[in-house]
């Protein structure tokens, strides 16, 4: 039954022209991030052929594509999950799915594995770039696959977050722009926490940036990874007991 719902929601995500323009938009804004950094490293070129410990071609124009990558789809992913719940719910559907011989877990799982999917074919058409350049040069594939990882373990939490913001309110766009806030918070959390003790390493930890950057700099430590799957598992677990309670009191 979770495939199915994920299946569903997949598809549904292309009946309007919503998922069509993010795919274009965010690969034409990446493309054009990606050939900037081309132009830099052709510019660094000579510079970097009589460095000792020069940084390569991966270095140089995939980590920081990698980057820019979070960067734009925490922008995107809120507008992608807005709809997941608070459609379902504005639309007075939501109590079809509570009278489903199916439980809140198969409900969340199933909704979330569609978007995974949806963020499956933004990621591969995101790593094309890089391979691309791996047929002409040659890139540091190590280094690569750590901030493919990466980027896939952030852009799971993002959905997490976004879901549980749709199951908060029956209004899209009051999800979406929850959702855009709250990963924006996690994102820079420990700003606040600069130079100070206690509190500060505390807010360093739970800060999503500084779970991410080990990656692009190719060091894959697995205390991170296990951070991204908790954060991501903590959020399906309030959307479940979210939608439980709202199950209990139709």
């Amino acid at each position: 039954m979770i495939l199915t719902i994920a299946w569903r929601e997949f598809r549904s995500l292309f009946l309007s022209p919503l998922a069509w323009v993010i795919l274009a938009v965010v690969q034409l804004i990446l493309a054009f991030m990606f050939l900037g950094h081309i132009e830099q490293y052709l510019i660094w070129q000579s510079r970097l052929l009589g460095m000792d410990d020069a940084p390569g071609l991966t270095e140089i124009i995939v980590a920081p594509l990698f980057g820019n990558a979070a960067i734009v789809l925490l922008l995107i992913v809120p507008l992608i999950t807005m709809r997941l719940v608070s459609e379902e719910r504005r639309n007075r559907t939501l109590s079809l799915l509570f009278s489903a011989p199916i439980s809140m877990t198969e409900i969340v799982l199933g909704k979330y594995l569609g978007i995974l999917l949806f963020l499956l074919l933004v990621l591969c058409m995101i790593a094309l770039m890089p391979l691309s350049l791996h047929l002409g040069g040659g890139i540091d594939l190590g280094l690569f696959a750590s901030g493919l990882l990466g980027l896939g373990l952030l852009l799971a939490g993002f959905a997490a977050i976004g879901l549980y913001m749709s199951t908060l309110t029956q209004h899209p766009t009051v999800a979406a722009i929850s959702s855009f806030g709250a990963l924006l918070l996690f994102w820079i959390l420990d700003w606040s926490g600069e130079g100070t003790a206690g509190n500060g390493s505390v807010l360093a930890y739970l800060s999503l940036l500084n779970h991410y950057e080990p990656f692009l700099r190719g060091i894959f430590d697995s205390a991170d990874a296990i951070f991204h799957l908790l954060f991501i598992a903590t959020f399906l677990v309030l959307s479940i007991r979210h939608l439980d309670a709202d199950r209990m009191g139709v």
